[in-house]
């Protein structure tokens, strides 16, 4: 099964404020939900899916394994915990959130603990996220390129990360955007205020409409109904060739999220 190409993202949303929002966008047609272990707020988005109405196996819903579960013995411990508070009895899919810091798990140990999750049905895929080329490889070398399903990276505008979206399109694996309207900075840039003025569109939809016709999926976050409408019409939005290269030459290396002690050493 292919990954939805529009989800709905969670990052620091949680308690009523995450169920409001998932709720929300199940409401207005969203099928794909993204969140974390990190994140605190699994049991939220569990009970909005669950309280939804609509069926389980139309919904598809991403959970990430965070860096202190990432060893052999605890990944499967930790989703079925992950499980629990999603009040299901799978995820369609599981990423690394983070490479282990200083590599104290290999990259091959948390992929095959994965690929045993899925063999125990707790995950129908598997993947990674904010892997580096080098780090990709030792994925691909670990299980075989065929079983990763996305490396889920931060990619806007901004941070355009050619490298690896070369490097994953060559291996056949697919690109989950992150952080795409960067923080919101991508919305007040004049290229592509000028690019939805021409098309009628906001500046959300533009740049969610550019990464999408790049081929990634995107997963952007709202607490807003307007807002969470507005970005699902994205998918319908065609920008054209012209408008594609104007926004491929606002790559300024412009990446936001690189935490210390948790980030590895990213591609220039």
């Amino acid at each position: 099964m292919n990954i939805p190409a529009f989800g709905l993202g969670t990052f620091r949303l949680k308690d009523q404020i995450v169920k409001d929002s998932v709720s929300t966008a199940l409401a207005l047609g969203y099928r794909a939900v993204d969140t974390a272990q990190i994140y605190d707020n699994e049991g939220a988005v569990g009970e909005a899916i669950a309280e939804s109405g609509i069926p389980r196996e139309e919904i598809f819903i991403t959970t990430k394994i965070w860096i202190e579960n990432l060893s052999a013995g605890a990944v499967i411990e930790s989703l079925k915990v992950s499980l629990s508070k999603l009040k299901t009895d799978y995820v369609d899919l599981t990423l690394i959130h983070w490479p282990s810091p200083n590599g104290a798990v290999s990259v091959a140990e948390t992929m095959q603990a994965l690929v045993e999750a899925k063999k125990q049905g707790l995950t129908h895929q598997i993947g990674i996220s904010n892997f580096t080329v080098a780090l990709m490889q030792e994925a691909i070398d670990a299980v075989g390129a065929a079983e990763i399903a996305t490396n889920q990276i931060e990619l806007s505008p901004f941070l355009q990360n050619q490298q690896v979206v070369d490097f994953a399109r060559q291996h056949n694996i697919a690109i989950t955007s992150y952080m795409t309207l960067a923080y919101g900075e991508a919305l007040k840039d004049a290229t592509i205020m000028q690019i939805a003025e021409q098309h009628g569109a906001t500046p959300a939809q533009v740049v969610l409409a550019w990464a999408l016709q790049l081929g990634y999926a995107v997963i952007p976050s709202s607490t807003k109904r307007a807002n969470l409408e507005s970005n699902l019409q994205a998918q319908t939005l065609k920008l054209s060739p012209q408008d594609m290269a104007q926004i491929a030459q606002l790559e300024r290396n412009g990446r936001l999220v690189s935490p210390q002690g948790l980030a590895p050493e990213w591609d220039a």
